[in-house]
């Protein structure tokens, strides 16, 4: 297994239940794949440089996790289908 840093940005809009959500959502699909997630640290809501969605704010969350290489895309697949996700990066660290 490798490890991780998936970062994304979530709707501004969320309280934080449909956030914590969000991220147990994230976190069930990596563990259902094999993997484990290491640490998740909310970094809270930021300005954006440009707008996505017509959105100028998002909330960051980054996650620091282990899972084997090819689960990476199904991963991506996953997050690409949910709404309240406005962007994501998975990267090797």
């Amino acid at each position: 297994m490798r490890e991780y840093e998936l970062m994304y940005i979530v709707h501004p809009d969320l309280d934080e239940s449909a956030l914590n959500d969000v991220v147990q959502r994230v976190a069930a699909w990596i563990t259902d794949g094999g993997g484990e997630v290491v640490k998740t640290e909310m970094w809270g809501k930021r300005q954006l440089a440009y707008p996505i969605r017509k959105q100028t704010q998002g909330q960051y969350v980054l996650m620091h996790c282990k899972m084997a290489p090819k689960f990476g895309v199904t991963l991506e697949r996953n997050l690409r289908f949910q709404e309240p996700i406005l962007r994501f990066l998975l990267s090797v660290k």
